[in-house]
């Protein structure tokens, strides 16, 4: 029997996630033979004589707990290497956590992955394509994936490139001859196509001009609005999580140092002169400096009561 989605739900819970990566593991005839429960030589159900000694590696992700809830725009800023990345293949079901549990709308993403991958879509900053087809092309084969009928697929795909800003004439150019904006718009099409209730975009904004990117960020809260999808989103665009962010959680070496509003963030430093950012946040709870930012003397973290 196939596990239903609860949409009165929180659209996500993250409970004490870990992730490591450069683990050693035993051989797979140790783990297998664990398995089976015919070890008969002091080997544990994790395989090996050493027990836990082989789970030494890269913690990418450690102890990480976050909840979503439904008809949120929900945002994830951290340094590069942080494991924003990370996080977002396990909430996607591309990777399996070590230690903790996802749910999605009340659904396990490993135990039901199936329902979960029904539900949701994600935008990667290096999305893959058949360079070959054109925009059109891509966005009919998604589409017939996820089981609509080809009259409907061709509908909504054009739809949903105009609405980006793409010109109908490169609807039929192969996306070997794009700009990586122009390939980064059809990613962000492809996964509004199948209107998914929960969206993962992975800095889905990256390498787009300002005008493309505002045209972005608005079909992202239309999709909240008028089409009752959560949203979570990562990025390096302090301005856009500002913008478009109920709620911000800071990401750094793979544990949240902060989770709060956008204003409320803002509230736990203070500057003589002027008004706190969001960039002035990340830099003080981060301690590392975003690209192209100016040089400024952060006063110490106060919490605000």
């Amino acid at each position: 029997m196939k596990a239903a989605i609860d949409r009165n739900q929180d659209a996500l819970n993250v409970r004490n996630v870990t992730k490591r990566f450069k683990v050693s593991k035993p051989p797979f005839w140790t783990r297998w033979r664990a398995q089976k429960g015919a070890t008969g030589n002091g080997s544990t159900a994790s395989g090996g004589r050493g027990g836990d000694a082989g789970m030494q590696g890269v913690v990418a992700i450690g102890g990480v707990s976050l909840d979503v809830h439904r008809g949120e725009i929900y945002g994830i800023l951290g340094p590069n290497g942080s494991g924003k990345s990370t996080l977002v293949r396990m909430l996607s079901t591309l990777l399996i956590p070590d230690e903790g549990q996802v749910l999605v709308f009340g659904l396990d993403v490993v135990r039901h992955e199936m329902e979960v991958k029904r539900v949701i879509n994600r935008v990667s900053v290096d999305a893959a394509f058949f360079k070959k087809l054109s925009p059109l092309e891509n966005l009919l084969y998604g589409a017939r994936l996820y089981g609509m009928t080809g009259g409907e697929a061709r509908r909504k795909s054009i739809d949903i490139l105009g609405r980006l800003g793409l010109e109908a004439r490169s609807y039929t150019q192969p996306m070997d001859e794009m700009s990586r904006g122009m390939q980064q718009k059809v990613a962000i099409a492809r996964a509004f196509l199948t209107q998914p209730i929960l969206l993962l975009l992975d800095e889905p904004t990256t390498g787009l001009d300002p005008r493309s990117k505002y045209e972005v960020q608005e079909f992202v809260n239309e999709l909240r609005d008028c089409h009752d999808a959560t949203i979570l989103i990562t990025t390096h665009d302090m301005g856009e999580a500002d913008r478009l962010c109920d709620r911000i959680a800071i990401l750094d070496e793979g544990r949240i140092v902060a989770e709060d509003t956008p204003a409320g963030l803002k509230r736990l430093i203070r500057r003589n002169g002027h008004e706190p950012t969001l960039e002035d946040v990340f830099m003080q709870l981060t301690g590392k400096k975003l690209s192209g930012a100016e040089e400024f003397d952060p006063e110490p973290v106060e919490v605000a009561n």
